[in-house]
C-alpha cells in the first residue's frame, strides 16, 4: 500500500525550471516534499527520497495527517476501547 501511495503521489508532482536552470519539484498537497537538483531525472529521484522519508516519519509518528491521494489511505484506524 506505502509503494502504491507513493507511486500516486509522485504522479501528481509538479517540476519547473529555475532562473539558475536548475529543477525544482514538487508534490501538491504533501507540506515540505519537495527537491532541487541539477537535472530532471535527479530531481525526481530526490523527490521520491524525500517523499519515502516525509512518510517514514509521518507513520512513526502515528501522524494521521497524511492526506488520502487516489483513494489511498495511510492513516491508521484508531483503536476501539
Amino acid at each position: 500500500m506505502i509503494i502504491a501511495y507513493v507511486n500516486e503521489a509522485m504522479k501528481r508532482a509538479k517540476y519547473k525550471i529555475l532562473d539558475d536552470a536548475t529543477f525544482f519539484g514538487e508534490v501538491p498537497g504533501l507540506q515540505g516534499v519537495w527537491a532541487d537538483a541539477d537535472t530532471l531525472e535527479e530531481c525526481r529521484q530526490k523527490l521520491q527520497e524525500v517523499l519515502e522519508g516525509w512518510l517514514i516519519l509521518k507513520l512513526r509518528d502515528n501522524d494521521n495527517d497524511i492526506p488520502v491521494l487516489g483513494g489511498i489511505s495511510l492513516a491508521r484506524e484508531k483503536e476501539r476501547a
